[in-house]
Parts: structure tokens; C-alpha cells; sequence
């Protein structure tokens, strides 16, 4: 669940001098959406954003004569001019929820990671969906999500990883969610390809099983 094991390490930075034109072709070739903008040392002094860019480049409603004086302005234009000062960022012990506390509050995109003042990594919201995927075993071969209604017996969570053992159903995931409108439910997540076997094996022991 923590951060460094899901970020991208060791990302591009640009210093607070390289002119736009650079930094924008950086974003063009790797297809980033951010930059860390840092000091020799790696010290995070910003951040520059791709909404940055276009923000400094010309419109394309303005005259010619217009677009062709933005653009020589923006040909000498430094990073440092433009870029985000007030950055929302991670530290080592940082969790995918505080990650995800901070996209939902404060609308980002990417978070830096830092090791004190330095930075270390980067962490997106495609980072995040990534991870949420491999924590709860989306698209893994043979996984099967089943939902199983929860009657809130104090036992129930003993009795169903119990009857999985006991039936040798590969499982990888139990995960409990209470819900007062949709109801209580308990999600198993099987490595099966006998899914309807499964399904019944449920019912047989007391299992309500849901359909949607």
C-alpha cells in the first residue's frame, strides 16, 4: 500500500533555466503530463505541467503578427517563469490512500515523491489506477470477483475463508463493505475456471451468492 512500491522512480526533471521549447518537447516525446522542475541536487523547486505550456504558447484566435511575437517571447522563456511553485507532493511513507486523498481534494494529476527535499519519484493517477489493479487482482488469469451477502454474523468471516480451505478454492482477495443501501457484502476474489461449480458450491454451504 505504500508509495514506493508503485511510483515511477528516478523521473525526468528539468532545471528551473531550460527554455520552454525544450521542456515542451520532453513532454511531447515521453508523453508526461508533469515535470519536476529541481536544483543541481535534486531539490524540488516546481512543477511544470503540460496546461503550463499551453498556456504560454499563443492562441490560435490572435493575428499572425500577434502568435509570431508570443512566440518569440516564449522561444526565450525559462521554466522557472512558468512553472507551479506551490506543489502538493509524497513522502517515503506516503500511502496509495493519502495519494488518493490528495487527486479527489486537490485535482492533480501527478504527485511528486520525495526523500526529504529531493526528488525521488513521481506518482499518477494512471500510477494509482495501476495499483488498485494489482492490489485487488483485476485482469489476473482465472480471477473471478463473487460477492457474497454479509448477514452480520459475528463468524461469517471465519466461516467463509474456513470453507474456502476446506473446498481448495484459490482465493486472493476478501474484502468487507458495508453498505446500508445496497446491503452489507462480503467480495471474494477466486482463481477459478469452473465458475458455475463454484457459484453452487456456495449455496450448498450457506452462502447467498449475489447476483448483481
Amino acid at each position: 500500500m505504500y508509495i514506493l512500491r508503485h511510483m515511477t522512480p528516478d523521473p525526468i526533471t528539468v532545471s528551473p533555466a531550460m527554455l520552454l521549447p525544450e521542456a515542451r518537447a520532453l513532454l511531447n516525446e515521453y508523453r508526461f503530463r508533469h515535470l519536476p522542475v529541481v536544483d543541481e541536487y535534486g531539490k524540488l523547486l516546481g512543477i511544470l505541467t503540460d496546461r503550463d505550456l499551453r498556456s504560454a504558447y499563443p492562441s490560435s484566435v490572435i493575428s499572425d503578427s500577434e502568435q509570431r511575437l508570443v512566440y518569440e517571447r516564449v522561444q526565450k522563456t525559462a521554466v522557472s517563469e512558468i512553472m507551479s511553485t506551490e506543489c502538493v507532493t509524497l513522502g517515503v511513507d506516503s500511502t496509495l490512500d493519502d495519494a488518493l486523498f490528495l487527486f479527489d481534494k486537490d485535482q492533480l494529476g501527478a504527485l511528486p515523491v520525495l526523500d526529504g527535499e529531493r526528488v525521488i519519484g513521481i506518482f499518477s493517477t494512471s500510477d494509482l489506477n495501476a495499483a488498485y489493479r494489482t492490489l485487488f487482482g483485476v485482469g489476473e488469469k482465472g480471477a473471478v470477483l463473487i460477492g457474497i451477502h454479509d448477514d452480520g454474523s459475528p463468524t461469517i468471516m471465519t466461516k467463509l475463508v474456513t470453507f474456502l480451505e476446506k473446498e481448495r478454492i484459490p482465493f486472493t482477495r476478501v474484502l468487507r463493505i458495508y453498505d446500508k443501501e445496497a446491503g452489507d457484502t462480503i467480495y471474494v476474489r477466486i482463481n477459478t475456471f469452473k465458475i458455475a461449480a463454484v457459484l453452487e458450491l456456495f449455496e450448498e454451504n450457506g452462502f447467498s451468492v449475489k447476483k448483481s
